[in-house]
């Protein structure tokens, strides 16, 4: 079981102050094989926690809350998936990473994406755990945003817990699942609504152009928001992908097979490392 601590990354410039979970052997990763997750929609770095409690010391894993979630600051703006995209950019700095494995959750992997195609050099792979290639073509993404759009300060509970059972196949443990609408909560109804609102009023597919790393795409076949057409735009876009496919699992796969996740994403890491110091050595 690895240790798991919790920081605070101040990334300066105007930008918001985020926590951080952060396990792994210090100095592990300084090849590129250090690993940053990106959390999706209300969620923040707790969302993880399957993951990094099951972290091999080898592998140097940063999970930082992103702005307006859970415990980080809360701006009055910059909700777009570019504000996203930006702040994962100067988290990277604010913590010393030079390069990494960004590993993006449901809809964090578009700002995982958007730094890939934009900043290659900051991006050693690609991993996308049930990431959608669009949403405002999903007609449960379109029911929810009628919700959203009317929320008020606080956040009804019962709405939050319907939400996030929702995302699996199967129950997930009581204790687990309270604390991530815990964390969902914590999100103000103006940061529910404009983070859903750039997310549907962003052209997704663009975001997906000009990403030439390694890229992994998991998916649950029993995901009830995404079907596999959509992960099938993904592999059509990005050249250097491939499809793995999780049979009996939902949306949210490093809820429900976090071992194979891991087991996946050791694999593509210590691939992509590989990769990497052969460039080097051919260069």
């Amino acid at each position: 079981m690895a240790a798991i601590s919790v920081h605070t990354a101040v990334l300066g410039g105007g930008r918001p102050t985020l926590p951080y979970a952060e396990t792994g052997r210090p100095g592990a990763g300084r090849d590129g094989t250090a690993i940053v997750l990106v959390h999706g929609y209300v969620d923040s770095w707790w969302t993880f926690e399957p993951l990094l409690r099951r972290m091999p010391a080898a592998l140097h894993a940063y999970a930082p809350t992103q702005r307006g979630h859970g415990d980080a600051d809360k701006p009055l703006d910059g909700y777009l998936p570019d504000d996203f995209a930006e702040d994962l950019i100067a988290f990277m700095d604010a913590v010393d990473i030079e390069r990494a494995v960004l590993v993006g959750g449901s809809s964090g992997g578009v700002q995982a994406r958007i730094v890939a195609g934009r900043r290659p050099d900051r991006v050693a792979g690609l991993v996308l755990l049930g990431v959608p290639a669009a949403l405002a073509d999903k007609p449960g993404v379109a029911e929810l945003w009628e919700t959203v759009r009317k929320l008020e300060d606080p956040v009804d509970r019962a709405f939050v817990e319907a939400f996030a059972s929702g995302m699996t196949a199967s129950p997930m443990g009581r204790g687990f699942l309270q604390t991530v609408i815990d964390e969902n909560l914590k999100a103000p109804a103006r940061v529910w609504r404009e983070t859903l609102r750039g997310l549907l009023e962003t052209d997704l597919r663009a975001t997906l152009r000009g990403i030439l790393v390694p890229t992994l795409v998991v998916w649950g076949d029993r995901d009830r928001l995404l079907p596999p057409e959509d992960q099938r735009t993904i592999l059509d876009a990005v050249p250097d992908s491939r499809l793995l496919v999780y049979e009996g699992v939902g949306h949210v796969v490093y809820w429900e097979a976090p071992d194979r996740v891991l087991r996946d994403l050791t694999a593509f890491t210590t691939s992509t490392a590989t990769r990497s110091a052969s460039t080097v050595d051919g260069a």
